[in-house]
């Protein structure tokens, strides 16, 4: 005979919601539960601890511009595979693959609008595809933010959030650096302002070339930027690196970032900067 009892619980239970999916976002930084709705108002930052989400171009393009109006321009373009490179399946049938799974067709997308009344063209990276890494794609698509700055007499702001180059392009990837530094002069020459925004992460061959090529160089808080990653650059030197090392604020007091602006301020500090270099 059993020395206890089960005893049926007093206590009513009600039958398990089913939540929506993406309804709550957990902070990657404190931990704290956001509301999607909340998440939103604060522009995909955390209220609790100003943590910046990682955000596609077009919430960009949405904040950034008057009234999030924008006009999307070469979207047409994709990836080739000068390489026929194959890992554990063959690039196209990777790149197929995350297109539809994500709807998203390449690591870079650009658009033209107004920010405070004044044009303005807007390329945007997308670490969401591939790790928003730098093929010919998004190298062309830059250069064409370029040409499309030249035709509108407009300045550039070109948003940074990449791992680096991408492999399976091997050099030709690698060439993307020198093509977009080399038509970024192109502005300089008309005296267009090129402002460059470095969000989490700004990494590799992206850091290396346009990301810090910018008249006035932006950074969201925190953000991780540099060209190897922390964990192997210690593991090279064999010694600990500073604190907060390759982080914007680091870099800020270090002098490759002129200024770090929160997400909410950000339209604001940008129709102020354009102000001032309007020629």
């Amino acid at each position: 005979m059993a020395w206890f009892q089960r005893v049926k619980p007093s206590i009513r239970t009600t039958h398990k919601r089913d939540m929506p999916e993406g309804l709550w976002w957990k902070c990657d930084e404190c931990g704290a539960m956001l509301h999607k709705k909340q998440l939103e108002d604060h522009l995909f930052t955390c209220s609790e601890c100003s943590h910046h989400f990682r955000i596609s171009p077009y919430k960009y393009f949405s904040i950034l511009l008057d009234n999030g109006k924008f006009t999307e321009f070469d979207d047409h373009l994709r990836s080739a595979d000068p390489l026929t490179f194959t890992d554990t399946k063959k690039y196209p049938d990777r790149v197929q693959a995350i297109i539809e799974k994500t709807g998203k067709t390449e690591a870079c997308r650009n658009a033209h609008g107004e920010c405070g009344g004044s044009p303005l063209v807007i390329s945007a990276m997308d670490f969401g595809f591939i790790g928003g890494s730098m093929g010919s794609v998004v190298g062309e698509k830059i250069a064409r933010a370029v040409d499309k700055s030249l035709e509108l007499d407009a300045p550039l702001v070109v948003i940074a959030q990449s791992g680096g180059a991408r492999m399976m392009e091997g050099a030709f990837s690698l060439m993307q650096m020198a093509k977009t530094a080399a038509r970024l002069t192109r502005l300089s020459e008309r005296k267009l302002p090129f402002i460059s925004l470095m969000t989490d992460p700004t990494m590799g061959g992206i850091s290396a070339s346009f990301a810090m090529l910018g008249d006035i160089n932006v950074s969201e808080p925190k953000a991780l930027i540099g060209f190897a990653g922390p964990r192997v650059i210690r593991d090279t030197i064999k010694r600990d690196l500073p604190e907060g090392f390759q982080r914007a604020e680091f870099l800020l007091d270090h002098g490759f970032v002129d200024l770090i602006v929160h997400r909410k301020e950000l339209k604001n500090q940008l129709a102020s900067l354009l102000a001032m270099m309007k020629i």
